[in-house]
């Protein structure tokens, strides 16, 4: 089998048991660590020719993650970045500190890794077992980090940490992110059972850094540091001060230190959120010498990543972001409020079914005007119409409510909030990562009519 472009080889891949798209079900024989070991060894360990850090966490990993490329880059190091989900194109998980590959090199790892692949079996207990497209996804991206001359890469979990299928790295260091109750038909249903899960990313010897925790999830990675005999630096003990506003030119972010010295940015990712993200990925590189003074903040104020506060539009801005949990969506609307207002704005709304739907519906109804309930994609599971009733029951005893309506398809909805936002407001569509792929494609899709209708080209992105 040879690929002649990298969408052959996504098809092919999907064929493949994809358990992204599961809720539950955290089985050993769907999740586990020697059959991901086994396909390394039969294509020849490729993760082993490249420095790494592994991040993990709730929310967060994929902008610390970005940062901390950006920081690797400013050093002069070619940096591989692997993150999930992507939001329009499989391109966005395999990146160098978030720009492309070629589509020659990612060609050229494709047959690489299918051809490395032949002759490979898996067989245990249970029978003979193909690999996840997940453990594939994770072996091409250690293939095209290793064939392209990378010489660090900062690899993203997927999913929880101890049976993730990245969890088959040694890292120079590990990264653990805010934790929140996320997944909990896989992972467990409290902050003590997800952060075990995250925990086990921690390598003997090797040192750990996290961000601010609750302290039941503290708890277990001070735990776990201890049985691993790793260094834990906490960024709550590191950080005197951390002040940030999300402004038209971007995130102004001040860091205190506690044992000195202070740092300012001007962030291009905005939302509030990235102040703790990119301090993280400050502490990280300069505890380990991977900092240059001025050119590492330089490097870090151009991280960006799709979906993350993303203003694809002006007039009315169009806003997507991928927060997904409650605490996540706290932080999205105090920064989009920041920028927008409360009042005129408009949100296309879509949750996955297993999201805190009543905490984070009673934080969006106090700041629109118009509350849209669209469909995040049919990637997982979703239950847009029991999502609305919740809106109805909820708005029940409002005193100025906001309108509610309920539209499946992703450019039907995005529509909708144009013909219901004036140009002074905003639209945030918002609850899934899933959902921002799906307005970004259907904004592209009104583009393309719209210059069409005029004449014009759309250009290529």
């Amino acid at each position: 089998m040879k690929f002649n472009d990298f969408d052959q080889f996504c098809t092919y891949m999907e064929s493949f048991i994809n358990l992204e798209k599961k809720n539950s079900g955290y089985t050993v024989r769907l999740y586990r660590l020697d059959r991901m070991r086994a396909l390394l060894d039969h294509i020849g360990n490729p993760q082993e020719s490249f420095k790494t850090i592994h991040v993990a966490g709730s929310k967060g990993k994929g902008s610390t993650a970005t940062f901390l490329a950006k920081g690797l880059e400013a050093m002069g190091f070619k940096t591989g970045l692997y993150t999930s989900p992507h939001l329009i194109d499989y391109r966005e998980r395999f990146t160098l500190g978030g720009t492309f590959f070629s589509e020659e090199e990612l060609i050229a790892a494709a047959n690489i890794l299918v051809r490395r692949l032949e002759g490979f079996t898996f067989t245990d207990e249970w029978g003979t077992a193909q690999p996840t497209a997940f453990e594939l996804y994770t072996a091409f991206a250690f293939t095209l980090f290793s064939s392209t001359g990378c010489s660090w890469a900062v690899i993203e979990t997927g999913l929880g940490g101890r049976l993730d299928a990245t969890n088959t790295i040694l890292p120079v260091a590990s990264v653990i992110t805010p934790i929140e109750l996320e997944h909990t038909a896989i992972l467990g249903n409290t902050i003590r059972q997800i952060a075990t899960e995250k925990s086990k990313i921690i390598k003997p010897g090797i040192p750990v850094f996290i961000s601010r925790q609750k302290e039941e999830g503290r708890n277990v990675f001070v735990e776990e540091a201890l049985a691993q005999g790793s260094h834990l630096y906490d960024l709550e003990a590191e950080v005197e001060s951390l002040a940030t506003r999300t402004a038209t030119e971007g995130e102004l972010v001040t860091v205190q230190w506690t044992h000195g010295g202070k740092t300012k940015l001007t962030l291009a990712m905005p939302g509030e959120v990235q102040a703790e993200n990119c301090a993280l990925a400050l502490l990280v590189l300069k505890t380990l010498g991977l900092y240059r003074e001025g050119d590492t903040e330089k490097a870090l104020e151009k991280a960006k990543l799709p979906g993350r506060m993303e203003i694809i539009s002006q007039s009315p801005a169009i806003v997507l972001d991928g927060a997904h949990t409650v605490e996540s969506l706290r932080h999205l609307l105090n920064s989009f409020s920041q920028l927008y207002g409360k009042q005129g704005n408009t949100v296309v709304y879509g949750v996955l079914e297993d999201k805190d739907h009543l905490h984070m519906t009673q934080l969006l109804l106090p700041l629109f005007d118009h509350i849209i309930v669209s469909r995040p994609g049919t990637f997982k599971k979703s239950d847009p119409e029991a999502l609305f009733v919740l809106l109805q029951q909820e708005v029940g005893e409002m005193r100025d409510p906001p309108r509610l309506y309920l539209e499946m398809e992703a450019e039907k909805a995005l529509t909708l909030a144009l013909d219901l936002t004036d140009d002074r407001h905003a639209i945030l569509c918002t609850g899934s990562f899933y959902l921002g792929g799906e307005m970004a494609r259907a904004y592209r899709r009104i583009e393309e009519r719209q210059l069409h209708a005029a004449g014009e080209v759309l250009p290529c992105p």
